[in-house]
């Protein structure tokens, strides 16, 4: 599912702004996941929880969802796919130089090397990709992007969260969703819209990607973290930009040459590299998370024990 979302926030910003598009997206699965969990009993929400769960919006889903959605106005859904892969090279560098991480083995630092060969492959459009060339600043958005969802990644380990992680995962939901209408609304997007000028298949997509990519996909990815290894769980992020770029190929008509599939593999190997590697940097690299995942509650008052990457 999380493959083919890069596909459907194409066709969703053919025809809607972005930030809105983005912002619609979210407030619709935020709001439904936010009733479901108070109904099934989760406890109102702290105002320190709620700050927690927005700078974790902010970081994963207003920059990163919101730099991939603007970028792909001009750049393909498979290219950007592909550079959201580079998410785990960012997680090691940054657990590494900003969080007090262990230094990498060999292992972290051969996919360093190899992630940054494989970028270079792809963002050289003259030399490889003939007429195909690449939108740049596309390319540094989707970059930062990535880093920002590191970054989030990373501060959602040590976050304040709500034990429930359906109603963490739809805090984050609606603070992303308020700065991406805030952002929509600077920009003037709420001026350029015209819902009689909207396609049924961006409407369609819209739907798509709130139930599928945001309900069922994040959902099911904090509770796959709560009872399987986050390093098997992990290997979404080489197998997301393999989905998306056979789809953008096959149904939106985007290309798909020789020196693409080469970045592909390069990059997908620095991933296996540093996810496989069994290092600290590894590990958190392996704890790419949408929604942040909350730490279970203490027990007796005692701190909750950790299972696997939590």
């Amino acid at each position: 599912m999380w493959g083919s979302t890069y596909l459907a926030i194409r066709f969703g910003v053919e025809t809607i702004p972005p930030f809105m598009m983005a912002g619609m997206r979210f407030v619709c699965a935020g709001l439904l996941l936010y009733g479901w969990a108070r109904m099934r009993g989760a406890p109102r929400p702290s105002l320190r929880e709620w700050r927690s769960a927005a700078v974790i919006g902010l970081l994963l889903l207003f920059v990163a969802n919101g730099g991939v959605t603007w970028a792909e106005q001009r750049v393909p859904s498979g290219i950007a796919a592909l550079l959201a892969a580079t998410v785990p090279l960012w997680i090691a560098v940054l657990d590494w130089t900003l969080h007090g991480g262990a230094r990498p083995r060999p292992g972290v630092i051969a996919g360093l090397i190899v992630g940054l060969a494989g970028v270079l492959l792809l963002v050289r459009p003259d030399q490889f990709l003939g007429r195909n060339r690449l939108d740049m600043t596309g390319i540094v958005v989707l970059l930062i992007a990535a880093v920002s969802w590191a970054a989030g990644s990373l501060y959602s380990r040590k976050a304040v969260l709500p034990s429930s992680p359906l109603l963490a995962t739809s805090m984050e939901m609606l603070s992303g969703a308020a700065a991406l209408f805030l952002m929509a609304g600077l920009s003037g997007e709420f001026q350029r819209f015209d819902p009689a000028a909207v396609t049924a298949r961006s409407w369609l997509s819209v739907g798509y990607l709130s139930l599928f990519g945001s309900i069922i996909g994040f959902s099911a990815y904090v509770w796959l973290l709560r009872v399987a290894h986050a390093s098997r769980v992990a290997t979404y992020a080489y197998v997301n930009p393999v989905i998306a770029i056979v789809l953008g190929w096959s149904l939106a008509g985007e290309a798909f040459t020789h020196q693409m599939l080469l970045s592909a593999a390069v990059i997908v190997l620095a991933v296996v590299l540093i996810i496989t590697s069994g290092s600290k940097g590894a590990k958190a690299a392996a704890a790419i998370t949408s929604p942040a995942v909350p730490r279970e509650p203490a027990l007796d008052g005692q701190p909750a024990k950790k299972e696997g990457m939590k």
